[in-house]
């Protein structure tokens, strides 16, 4: 059985020694021989930092809380080896009298429907693999293929996208006037604000 195992590398799970644990993971599985099927991945954030450091079995999409690297090793054997889940170590939330539910099925996941961040927790996001076996840059692909500028300017000003600033400038208009303004321009650049700099607000 081809499995991956997802290990937060998110801030928080990461102060606890998430990366430690991912490191010990590794080693063990390759003690037992099963690095053939069994992947190691280091993701984004999870989101439930209280049970950090978090760390996901997949296919079954066992739950894996509060983890130490004194836990890998008795996982890796019975889990990964011998596809027993090791109960004790899982989310209290997941245990049922039918068995033990997925991750996503727990409250704090299963009504959430994500969009932009569909794959933060769901793939290495410094590996640019990764990211193209989940469709990453097939909007890009298009553009660059099949559309004209002022075909994605139209699907741009149409989506209603906006700056996240204190203006909400429309994008496509932004968009429709570097195209029209200086269209023949032999040199053209790009000012950026890549930093509104105020904590925590993640504006830009």
């Amino acid at each position: 059985m081809e499995r991956k195992v997802l290990i937060c590398g998110g801030t928080g799970c990461t102060s606890s020694g998430s990366m430690k644990i991912a490191d010990k993971l590794e080693e063990e599985i390759k003690k037992k021989g099963i690095d053939d099927h069994v992947k190691v991945v280091r993701t984004g954030c999870f989101g439930l930092c209280a049970l950090g450091p978090i760390m996901i079995v997949y296919p079954e999409g066992t739950f894996y809380s509060m983890m130490s690297a004194d836990h890998i090793e008795r996982i890796v054997e019975e889990h990964l080896v011998n596809d027993r889940i090791v109960e004790e170590y899982v989310y209290e939330e997941t245990k049922t009298p039918d068995g033990i539910i997925a991750y996503n099925q727990t409250n704090f996941y299963k009504k959430q429907h994500r969009v932009a961040l569909r794959n933060c927790g769901v793939i290495d996001p410094e590996n640019i693999d990764d990211y193209l076996e989940k469709d990453g840059y097939k909007a890009l692909e298009k553009v660059v293929t099949e559309m004209t500028p002022e075909q994605v300017i139209d699907v741009i000003s149409k989506s209603g996208l906006r700056g996240r600033g204190g203006g909400g400038f429309p994008t496509g208009r932004k968009w429709q006037m570097a195209r029209t303004i200086v269209p023949v321009a032999d040199q053209k650049y790009v000012c950026c604000n890549a930093d509104e700099g105020d904590p925590g607000a993640f504006m830009d």
